[in-house]
């Protein structure tokens, strides 16, 4: 079945065609016709499934057709997202799809000046992107009103919901008309999820493609063990002997993203690190320099990757193993798109070993395990504790004492603030 089969309007298919998209994916055959319908949905699908044109491409079409466009605009539509990096995708492709509609959209998110947020804002628009806690900080100053909202749309809600957004999510539940169509994304139907959706979705169409859980077939999955003092050294040796290109790195903790991306330079491997704590700016320009070539190595934490979408990404090392499983999905996720192959591999040493059978109790399925010649693991080196740099953060962030838990008064609204900028970071 082609595009042109799923009742979208002419403009649309023709930003389709001018993208170079011919055949619709799985998510976007299933996903159209029923948000084309007015149903509210409840989607599970990994990334580089094209599950953000699934919906995007009906919420425009639903858009023109409600006969509301009018000169005096109003936010029509809202997408939430986790992330800034995710945010910019998911705004770039409204963009590209919207651009033969007289629909206007923008972004708006968390580590920049707010006054060209609110200057865009004042102008009109009918669809707008954005991070939670941003979002909050222009209803707080009363540049934004939800109160003609048509659609609803939660991206990846299983990370808001990580990120500890769910009291955020619920202000802006309180904010728009209870008579709207809400579309659910998440990668997977965890119990937080579904309790979710129970209160938020009406008689939703439940989409789930692939097995849930599953990493793509296009993607190549290998463990190999190493000694944690010597995974650096090794990773230097995969790149430099296999003559890499372009790898996604994943570290646990910000810090440590920081000094290996340092290391790796110092190795004469280019690198640059992307995480919560560095600007946005700073964050963009690792993000084109990687896409073009002028460094070879990003390293990223779990949660500042997410919206990272680069065409063709050929590996993603796990340095570390994260602390979730279902982030191992999440993060082997960005290789093996569109049908392409990919390669995974994971830097595994003995603090690890519960992390990857807990990985591979999700997965269902064995990785197989190859020792690197001459990175053969000391077996008589023991187990030590992880560290979990998110629970860290989260007993920093939580309030102590009634003094920082209220909210009233200038000094709480800034603590408010403050936290919504920490979990927007991360």
């Amino acid at each position: 079945m082609s595009f042109d089969n799923l009742g979208l309007r002419a403009e649309l298919l023709r930003a389709v065609s001018e993208k170079g998209y011919n055949t619709p994916s799985p998510i976007q055959l299933q996903a159209i016709p029923p948000i084309l319908e007015g149903k509210d949905i409840m989607g599970a699908a990994q990334t580089g499934t094209g599950k953000t044109a699934g919906f995007t491409l009906p919420l425009l079409n639903n858009l023109m057709s409600s006969g509301k466009n009018q000169k005096g605009r109003t936010i029509r539509a809202l997408v939430l997202t986790p992330t800034r990096e995710l945010a910019a995708q998911v705004a770039q492709n409204v963009e590209e799809y919207s651009k033969h509609l007289p629909i206007k959209s923008t972004v708006i998110f968390g580590g920049v000046s707010i006054n060209p947020q609110i200057k865009k804002l004042k102008n009109g628009i009918d669809v707008l992107v954005a991070t939670p806690g941003r979002l909050l900080d222009h209803v707080s100053q009363k540049t934004i009103d939800l109160s003609q909202l048509e659609i609803l749309v939660l991206d990846e809600a299983d990370r808001m919901l990580d990120m500890g957004f769910i009291h955020d999510i619920r202000k802006v539940l309180a904010l728009v008309p209870k008579k709207k169509q809400t579309l659910l994304f998440s990668a997977t139907f965890s119990n937080e999820i579904k309790k979710l959706a129970t209160g938020l979705l009406n008689s939703p169409t439940l989409i789930e493609v692939a097995r849930q859980n599953a990493a793509t077939d296009t993607v190549t999955q290998v463990v190999h063990p190493v000694d944690k003092s010597r995974k650096r050294e090794l990773l230097s040796f995969l790149i430099g002997s296999n003559n890499w290109q372009q790898v996604l790195v994943f570290n646990r903790t910000k810090h440590g993203a920081n000094r290996l991306a340092e290391q790796l330079t110092n190795d004469g491997i280019a690198s640059a690190a992307i995480h919560g704590n560095k600007s946005q700016s700073a964050r963009t320009k690792a993000l084109a320099d990687f896409k073009s070539g002028k460094i070879r190595v990003l390293v990223a934490t779990d949660i500042a990757a997410r919206g990272i979408d680069i065409d063709q990404l050929p590996h993603v090392v796990n340095y570390e193993l994260p602390n979730v499983a279902e982030d191992y999905v999440h993060r082997i996720g960005r290789t093996g798109r569109a049908g392409n192959e990919g390669e995974a591999m994971s830097l595994v040493c003995v603090d690890e070993h519960k992390l990857l059978k807990d990985i591979e109790r999700l997965m269902k399925k064995d990785i197989p395990q190859v020792i690197i010649e001459g990175y053969t693991p000391d077996p008589s080196i023991k187990a030590e504790p992880i560290q979990n740099g998110r629970n860290r953060q989260q007993q920093k962030r939580r309030p102590a004492g009634n003094k920082q838990r209220s909210g009233n008064g200038r000094n709480g609204n800034q603590n408010k603030q403050r936290r919504r900028k920490s979990k927007e970071a991360a």
